[in-house]
Parts: C-alpha cells; structure tokens; sequence
C-alpha cells in the first residue's frame, strides 16, 4: 500500500532565486503597480496602498534586512532539502498552480494531475533587456531552457482514476509537445533544483486553478480535494512512499501577516475550519496560491507539523512583499 511520509511546504517567490543585494532591481516595479490585492478582495495602487499605510515599513525596507531575511529563507530551503533527502520519498506529488505555462486561457482546468511519462519545463520569456537578476531566477526555476525531470505515469494515472471514483472530476494532461510553447513552469522547477538540489525524483503535479477566475476552487473545496488526494494514495496497491508538497504563497503581491499566521494556525490539530472558511477575496492574485498549501493541509490531516518558518518579507514602504512560508510534516 502506498503511504504519505511527509508534508512539505515552499514558498517560491523570485526573491529566493537571487541575492538580496539585487532585490531592490526587481522591487522597483512594485512603485508602479495599480493593481495589488487586499486580503478584503478589493485591489489598490501602489499610491493608495503607501497612503493607506503610511509608509510604516520604510525603516525595515533596507538592504540590510534583506540580507538578515534572505539568509533566514535560505536555510529554510536547506532544511527542507536536508528532510526530503532523508526521508528518500519514492515519489512527490507537487501541488502548485499553472500561471499560463501548461494550459492557457482557452481552457484552464480548476484541478488536473499531469501523468505524462517525463515532466518538461517552458522557458520563460527573455525581456530585452534583461535585468541582472534574471538569469539566476530562471535557472533556479528550470526555465532558463527546457528540462527533463522524472515523473510517474503509471501511478499518476491510477490517482486520476481514484480521484474520478471519489467524485473529483479531475482535468488530465498527458504529454507536452513543443516546451518552447507550453510546459512546466517555476512551481514545479523550483523545487526541482532548489529543493531536490537536482536528485531525479519522480513527480506528479496536481495543479489547481488558483489565479484565473471564474472557476478558482473555494478554500473547502482545496482541502476536499487534499482529503480525497490522500485516500487515493492510501488506496494503491503499490508499495511507494509519498511525499506532499504545496509549492507557492502564501500572501503576495502585498504583505497581509494576520491571513498567513490565520493559515499556519489552520495547519494544528483540529484547526482546519481556519482553512476551509478562508473567503474568496483573500486569494486573489498570488496570494492565491494559499490554496496549494490548503490543499496539502488536506492530505496531511493528522500528521504531526514538525516545524515551520515563516518570514515576511516587506520590500517597500507601503508593505509590498510576500509572506514566504516553509514546513515540514511527518
């Protein structure tokens, strides 16, 4: 039979893949954006935002706290490294969201598990020109060029059929036929070479549909989806131990540090109502991408929650940023 040994949980956030002395190149476009999202479902301007807060984030906006916060992720994403190569997990299923890499807006399933015999990345459009922190992130996302990485067709199929079984009517994808026009993308690159550190582990990708209204799936119906996951598994005939990764989050493009300390709790024992009840309008945008941690919250009910770290990362005045979340189950 097969059994889920670990929980896992990375955020994936560009800031990861570069050195905090070049954050404030990326951050510079945070000054322009109109359109950033309150955890109340409304959007503002960067304008309204700093006006709203005041600039209160402006004395931790430094370099110097980004070297301090950098470093602390970075032995997070050590740490996970280390507890996924000791735990040896014969297969991890990824839970991540697609941002237009494999599906596009002709048809955007709100859940598909991919059991395609090999997982293949898409690189990522090259600006001209290229700012200096860009060919690091995509490397380190797998997107600098097309990758190959293992996957797990025979059992990611079955999990589709189980899913079906169990009133999931799950999207299916099977094969990527030309990388340079779709493929895989950072949610699942990321953990490929940050966390794997370049182990060829097989992987199963459950994407959900977490940016692109009108059929995001609701917070309940994410941990549904990470209840029913893991009876799937628990169902195999096949001797396989399983990881469960949620790739993404938590609250971005601006820093909302009460909804993301609402979804740590959610992760105890007996919490789990902080999760199913999160409102739509909390999870637009990227902090959307909660829903993957939901989910996995789902399929690891009962584990014991080994430890977590959690770092926000304000990157200006107004609080822009992304609360960058790590965690491990077992």
């Amino acid at each position: 039979m097969a059994k889920i040994i670990m929980g896992v949980g990375t955020s994936h956030t560009p800031l990861l893949t570069f050195e905090a002395q070049k954050w404030n190149e990326y951050i510079a476009r945070d000054y322009t954006r109109d359109n950033l999202n309150l955890s109340d479902g409304s959007w503002v301007s960067y304008e309204q935002l700093n006006k709203m807060r005041g600039g209160r984030y402006a004395e931790i906006a430094t370099l110097e706290t980004f070297i301090a916060k950098s470093d602390a992720c970075q032995r997070a994403l050590d740490r996970l490294g280390d507890d996924v190569a000791k735990a040896d997990p014969d297969v991890v299923v990824i839970v991540t969201d697609d941002e237009t890499e494999l599906f596009d807006r002709m048809n955007t399933p709100a859940v598909s598990i991919y059991y395609g015999e090999e997982i293949i990345t898409h690189p990522r459009h090259r600006p001209d020109p290229m700012p200096s922190y860009m060919p690091t992130m995509l490397k380190t996302y797998g997107m600098d060029e097309p990758h190959r990485f293992p996957a797990m067709a025979g059992f990611a199929r079955a999990l589709i059929e189980a899913f079906i079984d169990h009133d999931i009517d799950v999207g299916a994808a099977a094969q990527i036929q030309d990388p340079y026009k779709s493929g895989f993308g950072h949610g699942v690159g990321f953990v490929e070479t940050r966390i794997f550190r370049g182990k060829k582990i097989p992987v199963i990708p459950l994407l959900l549909n977490t940016y692109y209204p009108p059929n995001a799936p609701r917070a309940s119906r994410c941990h549904d989806i990470g209840r029913v996951l893991r009876k799937c598994i628990e169902a195999s005939g096949e001797d396989l131990r399983v990881a469960v990764m949620a790739s993404g989050g938590l609250s971005h493009f601006t820093v909302d540090e009460e909804l993301d300390r609402r979804v740590l709790k959610g992760f105890e024992q007996g919490k789990s109502d902080l999760l199913r009840s999160l409102p739509a309008g909390a999870l637009n945008s990227g902090s959307s991408e909660i829903r993957n941690w939901i989910c996995v919250a789902g399929a690891v009910e009962g584990m014991t929650n080994r430890w977590v770290e959690y770092q926000p990362l304000y990157r200006t005045p107004a609080g822009t940023g992304i609360g960058a979340a790590f965690a491990v189950w077992s």
